[in-house]
């Protein structure tokens, strides 16, 4: 039985890659944050991901096949302002330092462990062309992307220099009903549901202009199992190639439930942290198709559909 470590198991990513590797039979155990656990397997274990000895005793005892390194602190644009003298410690903390644990920690402790490592589509920052590739410059524009373009490096370091099977992956905009509350996606498709029930009457945005490459999350999380199958390890952009407005997603989910758009949703400039002036995040995932034949299996009218569909049920809940 293959054994999976998930560095972040609680988040949207974590919890469905969990789903899908105990589907395919993996012996499964989960870290979130400062925790790990493992209720349903056998035990718990419990380590600190910021102390090396700490993840080096977790690798040493549990000797996975495949890490999933999922956890990250990410501040969006509709959460509370965070001066950056904690903003940038916290981010270099969790998306990178804690990262170089487990790489430094699989040399010595689990060398023959396959590590895939969830970068993000920000990291590409103000991109002055689209679509982006694995060859685009990383030139990010706010801590969240640098820290996890230090992440990247890190792991091309690792993979180069000490001969670590360490893969990342660009990961562009992917939705889900376990979004948390403050992503775009889940706040308007709360609001459509809560509009219709009559709980709520508006939902503002930024911009309703702004252009989203946008998938649908359990199609990308298939791909980092299939990037983690290949023989050797590399980077890739896992994202769906086509870019939709702000109003296309809102109008989609609004119309799902027999609603119009225009009488709910506004726009507020001030949840905008500042314009974009670069080409949209468009992602190109040519290669990662080559090499797995993975492709998104949900289209965008049919994501918006399952996100409205999933949100009633967890209301009803």
């Amino acid at each position: 039985m293959p054994k999976a470590l998930i560095v972040g198991s609680n988040g949207q990513d974590g919890t469905l890659l969990t789903r899908l590797l105990e589907e395919k039979g993996y012996h499964v155990v989960g870290i979130d944050t400062f925790r790990s656990d493992s209720p349903d397997r056998g035990g718990v274990l419990t380590s600190d991901i910021r102390s090396a000895p700490a993840v080096s005793g977790v690798l040493a005892e549990f000797r996975p096949d495949e890490i999933y390194y999922l956890a990250a602190f990410h501040h969006s644009a509709e959460d509370p302002l965070i001066d950056d003298q904690e903003l940038i410690p916290r981010s270099f903390e969790i998306n990178t330092l804690a990262l170089h644990n487990f790489l430094y920690g699989v040399v010595r402790k689990s060398p023959e462990a396959r590590l895939f490592y969830a970068a993000s589509s920000r990291v590409f920052g103000e991109p002055e062309s689209t679509p982006q590739d694995e060859t685009t410059p990383m030139n990010p524009t706010c801590p969240y992307g640098i820290s996890k373009a230090a992440g990247v490096h890190l792991c091309r370091y690792y993979r180069l220099e000490r001969g670590a099977y360490c893969s990342t992956g660009f990961l562009y905009n992917h939705e889900s009903s376990l979004r948390p509350m403050q992503f775009l996606s889940r706040k308007i498709v709360r609001a459509a549901v809560n509009v219709k029930r009559g709980l709520q009457d508006r939902v503002a945005v930024g911009s309703l202009s702004s252009l989203v490459d946008w998938g649908y999350a359990p199609d990308y999380v298939a791909a980092m199992w299939g990037i983690l199958q290949l023989q050797q390890p590399d980077d890739f952009v896992i994202a769906s190639g086509e870019l939709h407005s702000v109003q296309e997603f809102a109008a989609a989910a609004f119309e799902e439930i027999g609603l119009s758009w225009e009488k709910h949703v506004i726009e507020d400039p001030s949840l905008l942290r500042k314009a974009r002036t670069g080409c949209p995040l468009q992602g190109n995932a040519a290669k990662l198709r080559t090499r797995t034949g993975w492709s998104p299996q949900v289209p965008f009218p049919e994501m918006v559909r399952r996100l409205v569909t999933e949100e009633i049920q967890l209301s009803d809940n």
